[in-house]
């Protein structure tokens, strides 16, 4: 039996996913070892991390938009270059703001080129199981975390931080760039096997004019913000506020690992269960259990307690994390999926980028984290009651049929 070949896509954007936010969220291993050997203080260094978000949001409706227009593979190869360019300069940077610029601009902005456009070009393939698809290459997004920081941290070990950098920088190259040469534009036909043929053929597909006017691009955009602000500071706080709570340091840091394998299992069972019950029921249930399990931070004790909580909040923020993207392709269509998919994920890396920093504001400012969890939860509920608000947008007639790229 001949294998349909959108599996390949989705296994080529696995691979891709993995490295390439793999690479950008190991940072956190090597903030420590930067800070001894260059005198950098860690506030100055995670501001990199902030920086990542931004240009990686920008750079996801940039690199939409030009994958829209040349094809996913132009796109995903030059992404890989560029990342390859900023893991190495950063490697080699001497001062703070030449790190920042570096791995912050660089290495963010090239991360903008292969969540939205590989993720845009996922749904064009597949019909039957497109959330299935999409969920498995957010999976691989989610995976880079779990693979690239342990390497980081054992090349560190062995050498120092700038041997590390190079090296991850140099893995991107010589597994990013022959991996891109995979992705392939959908066929044409409406009747291949397994393929999502452009719905643009019915004449059903949205501009990108028709899409920013629609409300529902507005909900989907607001409701993945107030996700991604629920979720950031609570994870990034973990940690230490397990510590604060009395668990022994190496048990907390494994508790992030543990939040992090469940997140991949919620991404594959959400995106199964979509494809039974409909994306919009699974976002809205996912984002329920995200807001409980952030309130239930305020009343767990104990390391046993600790875990349990980080294995169901890994498992709703995972969750929900690909259903965007089907509704967006459902909503929308096909012919400005990339264009439309990644301003939705320009907006929620704001979100992204504002809950770390608020959490170390708000316990800078109170001396603990209850105002954070309260405040997450809030925003959590406000997301539920946005997505519950959903509603399929009017049909546009189109003149011209235009196949998705890839």
């Amino acid at each position: 039996m001949k294998l349909f070949y959108g599996w390949v896509i989705v296994g080529a954007g696995m691979v891709i996913g993995c490295i390439s936010m793999g690479t950008m969220m190991s940072l956190g291993v090597f903030l420590q070892p930067m800070s001894q050997s260059m005198g950098w203080s860690r506030a100055g260094i995670s501001f990199a991390a902030v920086l990542n978000f931004l240009a990686m949001g920008f750079g996801s409706f940039f690199w939409g938009s030009l994958s829209d227009r040349f094809g996913t593979r132009a796109v995903v190869l030059a992404g890989g270059i560029l990342l390859g360019i900023g893991l190495i300069a950063g490697s080699q940077a001497t001062t703070l703001w030449q790190f920042q610029l570096l791995f912050g601009i660089l290495v963010g902005l090239a991360a903008g080129s292969f969540y939205a456009p590989m993720t845009a070009t996922v749904t064009r393939w597949f019909t039957a199981n497109r959330s299935l698809a999409v969920a498995l290459v957010s999976a691989g997004m989610g995976l880079g975390s779990v693979l690239i920081a342990p390497l980081s941290r054992w090349i560190i070990s062995g050498y120092d931080w700038r041997v590390a950098m190079l090296v991850i920088g140099g893995l991107a190259w010589i597994v990013i760039i022959p991996t891109s040469l995979l992705v392939r534009r959908p066929p044409a036909s409406p009747h291949a096997a397994g393929s999502s043929a452009s719905v643009a053929s019915a004449g059903h597909d949205f501009t990108m004019a028709q899409v920013i006017r629609t409300p529902q691009f507005a909900a989907i955009a607001l409701t993945h913000f107030a996700c991604c602000a629920a979720h950031s500071g609570p994870i990034f706080h973990m940690v230490s506020y397990a510590m604060d709570c009395g668990v022994a340091s190496m048990a907390a840091a494994t508790m992030f690992g543990v939040a992090g394998l469940a997140s991949l299992s919620g991404r594959i069972a959400c995106g199964l269960i979509a494809d039974r019950v409909g994306a919009k029921r699974t976002l809205v249930t996912g984002l329920a259990v995200q807001a409980l399990a952030v309130s239930l931070y305020l009343v767990t004790q104990g390391t046993t307690g600790f875990y349990a909580l980080a294995a169901l909040f890994g498992l709703s923020y995972g969750g929900v994390m690909p259903l965007y993207a089907i509704l967006v392709r459902e909503y929308f269509g096909a012919r400005v999926m990339g264009t439309a998919f990644g301003a939705v994920a320009m907006v929620s890396t704001l979100g992204m980028a504002i809950g770390p920093w608020a959490g170390g504001w708000l316990f800078d400012t109170f001396g603990s984290y209850f105002w954070l969890y309260v405040g997450s939860f809030g925003i959590g509920i406000g997301a539920v009651a946005i997505a519950f608000s959903f509603r399929p947008p009017e049909r546009q007639p189109v003149t011209l049929a235009v196949a998705g790229a890839a």
